[in-house]
């Protein structure tokens, strides 16, 4: 029997709580669809119900659920999933851009968050990443990364119609909301965990627990640590349950268990229903860990791909006009992964868009050492992206910045990888660097610690005493920002970056926050820099107005949409990165000098092996004409196109 004959029932299921009229288009999703979810599902959770017919039974309560989500769906989402069926690459052109930043931080609440939209617009923001605003554990709760409630906002950040309202007046201007979505755990008050210890059974297999260490500590041999000084292990003991509980992050985030398919099912219906309050967007937090596998390090399992697309699956059908964002803080290796991958026949997708996070701590590295050759080890390993995603790129972001990602591009070279990368995290912690940064948790004082801090400290600002070492600083933020806008996807601005914004110390003083450095970087939003923004005497409106024209210009460049090719180029300087964005005869030449020097190159000597001619350019930036040979000033950048063309 085939798979559509398997799938046809479903398809009536699902289809019962639709209205007539929108039955035509949904049921083209299904057939388009339903293949992929039964099969993914299928191969995931077959061999968890006693036959068929089970998993059957299971399936269509899950697509019942979906059809009646799919049925109160409000019609300007409706039009929206229409709109976005027929142009699947809406989100990967060269115009997109995102903006991410904490609600209390940012405005106070999601109702100031409305009244910023103004700025969101002079940016020329499309997509606002608002970190997360639904329920959170009471107490500590990782910065709201601790979920009690899939279906409540945090009561000091609003209600569900402030969101609503919130979504509406962004898409109105042109902007789509991202909302996070944890998908590996939830907080020890969700009323999943509740109920798990007062002994519901159902809710106790929604996690992982175990009477006593002997299986926790054969897991431990392979894990890792992610707060090794605050929560080390990736266990607790539970006394309500008198047992071991799986948690990953910390004591009080207890990790899913998605082996069981109910967890699959009731995690799903909830995005589906945050995507009906007018979220276009969910950043899938943690996908690296949802799956677990003695003797590994439960990390980039295949059953956790499976999730993704069966996730990605459901979504088509249910609400096309969303796009999933995979957080996987991986290997440059392992990333493409979860963007999709082919079988014999067909392309596997999973997550629209994916963080490039060794991209990311690459540009970084480059900087410190004024030398690209790490970051070139990126780009070669970055392979062309799959139809219908993108990359999203970025400076900065909540979290620290993790040098081990960067150990395979770092063992390509002779220096050991351990003192290299330590080296790297010792310079932004301000070891005789121009930065003012702070190193991150690591359990072994000789170990590479993360790196905390805002882009700005990072890059000198902190430290500038004359207005020499103001303008390398601001160079440095540019080049930074300037290749996260050319190398091909979707760029993200952290809030604050655009007006030069510095650490906040003052999280030393807040308890709930002392413990956990990242709130260096988590600073509230600067009201006197932002009244600065078009002054070009201060730090903050330099900054703000090149990064508002170097964005005017990159939105006249179709060459860096997302699935533009990307060559690299070998500049004999490692200290300048060079690579070509579209076809060779409409070009853009990136040129990026890294260093405190100026060095000169000949372009025609770069573009040797490409059938483009060294002659002929302009900056798109400075809009002059550009010599076969070029002089790069310390840390700048030139985005180089035909003088023929039609582009500047």
């Amino acid at each position: 029997m085939s798979v559509a004959s398997n799938t046809a029932p479903f398809t009536h299921t699902l289809l019962a709580n639709i209205a007539p009229g929108m039955q035509a288009s949904i049921n083209a999703r299904l057939t388009k669809h339903l293949p992929d979810l039964y099969q993914t599902l299928q191969a995931l959770y077959g061999d968890q119900f006693s036959n068929e017919q089970a998993f059957a039974t299971w399936l269509a309560e899950l697509l019942q659920v979906t059809g009646e989500i799919i049925a109160v769906r409000p019609q300007p989402l409706q039009e929206l999933d229409t709109a976005r069926s027929t142009d699947k690459s809406w989100f990967a052109k060269e115009n997109m851009l995102g903006y991410c930043c904490y609600v209390d931080r940012f405005a106070g609440d999601l109702r100031g968050v409305q009244q910023r939209i103004p700025h969101l617009q002079e940016l020329g923001v499309t997509y606002l990443h608002l970190l997360p605003f639904l329920k959170a554990r009471a107490g500590e709760n990782d910065g709201g990364f601790a979920v009690a409630d899939f279906d409540a906002i945090e009561p000091r950040l609003g209600n569900m119609a402030d969101l609503e309202e919130l979504s509406t007046a962004l898409r109105a201007a042109g902007i789509s909301l991202c909302s996070d979505f944890i998908l590996n755990h939830v907080a020890d008050d969700h009323p999943w965990a509740i109920a798990a210890k007062l002994g519901d059974p159902r809710y106790r297999d929604y996690f992982y627990h175990y009477p006593d260490c002997t299986i926790p500590d054969n897991f431990e041999k392979h894990l890792g640590q992610i707060f090794p000084q605050v929560a080390p292990g990736n266990f607790s003991f539970v006394p309500e349950l008198q047992e071991w509980v799986w948690t990953t992050f910390y004591p009080y985030q207890w990790d899913l268990n998605y082996s069981n398919p109910n967890v699959f099912a009731d995690m799903a219906a909830a995005l589906l229903r945050l995507a009906n309050r007018g979220v276009e967007a969910f950043r899938l937090d943690s996908t690296a860990f949802l799956w677990k596998r003695t003797g590994t390090k439960c990390m980039n399992q295949p059953e956790a791909h499976q999730i993704l697309q069966a996730l990605r699956s459901l979504v088509e059908i249910a609400a096309p006009g969303v796009l999933l964002k995979a957080e996987a803080i991986v290997e440059t290796a392992e990333l493409p992964a979860y963007l999709g991958s082919k079988d014999e026949i067909n392309l596997k997708q999973e997550c629209h868009l994916a963080y490039h996070s060794s991209l990311m701590a690459a540009s970084w590295v480059a900087l410190t050492e004024q030398d690209t050759r790490l970051l070139r080890h990126v780009f070669a390993g970055t392979p062309m992206l799959p139809e219908q995603s993108s990359w999203l790129t970025y400076v900065r972001c909540h979290d620290d910045i993790g040098w081990n990602v960067l150990r395979p591009e770092a063992s390509m070279e002779a220096e050991d990888v351990q003192q290299r990368l330590a080296r790297v995290s010792r310079f932004y912690a301000g070891d005789g660097s121009y930065a003012r940064g702070a190193s991150f948790q690591a359990n072994d004082p000789a170990a590479v610690h993360g790196t905390v801090g805002m882009a700005a400290a990072l890059t000198g600002f902190s430290s500038a005493q004359t207005t020499a070492e103001k303008h390398l600083a601001r160079q440095r933020l540019l080049l930074l920002y300037g290749l996260s806008f050319c190398f091909g996807g979707m760029p993200l601005i952290y809030m604050g970056d655009e007006l030069a914004q510095t650490n906040d110390e003052a999280y030393q003083q807040v308890p709930a926050q002392a413990a956990d450095s990242r709130w260096l970087h988590r600073p509230v939003w600067d009201e006197e820099l932002y009244g600065q923004r078009h002054s070009r005497s201060h730090d903050a409106g330099a900054v703000f107005n090149a990064l508002v024209y170097m964005l005017q210009q990159r939105r006249q460049l179709p060459q860096l949409a997302a699935q533009a090719a990307r060559h690299l180029l070998n500049a004999k300087d490692s200290a300048v990165l060079a690579f070509i964005r579209g076809n060779p005869d409409e070009a853009l030449l990136f040129l990026g000098n890294f260093s405190e020097n100026s060095i000169s190159l000949n372009i025609a000597e770069l573009l040797v092996d490409y059938d483009i001619s060294g002659q002929g350019w302009v900056d798109q930036l400075s809009k002059l004409d550009v010599d076969v040979t070029v002089t790069l000033q310390a840390y700048s950048q030139l985005w180089l196109v035909r003088k023929y063309g039609n582009i500047v």
